[in-house]
């Protein structure tokens, strides 16, 4: 059951959403932007309900027919694009959405389109979506749900309300884990923290049985890796990431590192560091590195991220973003 009271954090949002509901001045299209596990789908899916609910109010009832349409995932007037390949092509956009689209509501004031990872829209798919977003119909509102922005066509953009998802309160998101996810007072404090403000992964690094093995595991490489050659940092984070399936995880928990790194070089107050217990560490790391070369660090990280979502070669990908870590360790 989704309702905008129960989200936490992404109060602005929320607030521009319900006003344009409030106002009847729904625009005909939403970017809504941030990284995988921050909300989008959880804001879609409020701000579809809400649109839909028979009481037309800001908040959705949860008792007409069409609010119990949305929870359980069929309402006929609220649409999700789905792909079956790596990229969402211009026949998906096409047969889904333009098609479909001349196709009045059922029942609803509104059709709903929720196009997810949007980011891996084919130009020529993006393209034949600004055919329809160039001349909506009045029923119609498209939400584009975006982790990298910067794929997306200026032409899009530009037809768009881009919302941008903040991230969320470190205590809030605390809280929440404890009373929600009954999760104890410690593994919260933790899990919060290293979130970055992400509520999906607090609640993933919460429920992992792994995270401080993963943790462990990331801080002996990044502790030693002045010390190692190349190779050797390679082959031990490719033992690593043997799943593939958690070197985002990992990646983030290295960036946590040299932000850290950062934050140390710049305030030398270690009450602000998040791996706080391997002060010494981040202290001769401080020392010999550039804020510039930490800079190119972390960038390379999120560029890695990057890479890896767009099905880059693995390897590449990681011995690219490792290189640079090695090419910057004296400044």
């Amino acid at each position: 059951m989704q309702e905008f009271g129960q989200i936490i954090g992404h109060e602005s949002i929320i607030q521009h959403l319900q006003n344009a509901i409030a106002s009847h001045k729904v625009s005909h299209a939403y970017i809504l932007h941030g990284e995988e596990g921050m909300g989008k789908k959880l804001l879609a899916r409020t701000f579809a309900k809400t649109l839909q609910c028979e009481e037309s109010g800001i908040i959705s009832c949860n008792r007409c027919k069409s609010c119990m349409q949305s929870d359980t995932g069929n309402h006929p007037d609220i649409i999700w694009v789905t792909h079956e390949k790596i990229s969402i092509g211009v026949e998906d956009i096409r047969v889904q959405l333009n098609a479909d689209i001349q196709v009045k509501p059922y029942n609803s004031p509104y059709k709903i389109y929720i196009i997810d990872d949007a980011d891996k829209l084919t130009e020529q798919a993006q393209n034949a979506l600004l055919k329809t977003m160039e001349e909506p119909p009045e029923y119609a509102v498209i939400l584009l749900l975006v982790s990298n922005i910067s794929v997306i066509l200026p032409t899009i953009l530009s037809r768009c309300v881009v919302l941008n998802l903040k991230p969320v309160d470190k205590q809030a998101i605390k809280e929440f884990l404890m009373d929600q996810h009954q999760v104890p007072d410690y593994i919260a404090e933790v899990a919060a923290s290293f979130s970055g403000g992400n509520v999906g992964k607090a609640i993933k690094y919460a429920s992992s049985e792994d995270f401080e093995q993963m943790k462990g595991n990331v801080l002996h490489i990044l502790k030693y890796i002045d010390d190692m050659e190349l190779h050797e940092v390679i082959s031990g984070l490719k033992m690593l990431t043997a799943s593939k399936n958690n070197i985002e995880d990992y990646i983030d928990l290295m960036v946590l590192w040299y932000r850290d790194v950062l934050m140390f070089k710049a305030t030398m107050d270690p009450d602000l560091l998040l791996y706080r217990e391997e002060l010494s560490f981040i202290i001769n790391q401080a020392n010999i590195r550039s804020y510039e070369g930490i800079e190119k660090i972390i960038s390379a990280m999120e560029k890695a991220k990057i890479r890896l979502k767009a099905n880059v070669n693995f390897d590449i990908a990681i011995e690219l973003m490792l290189l640079t870590i090695k090419e910057n360790s004296n400044g």
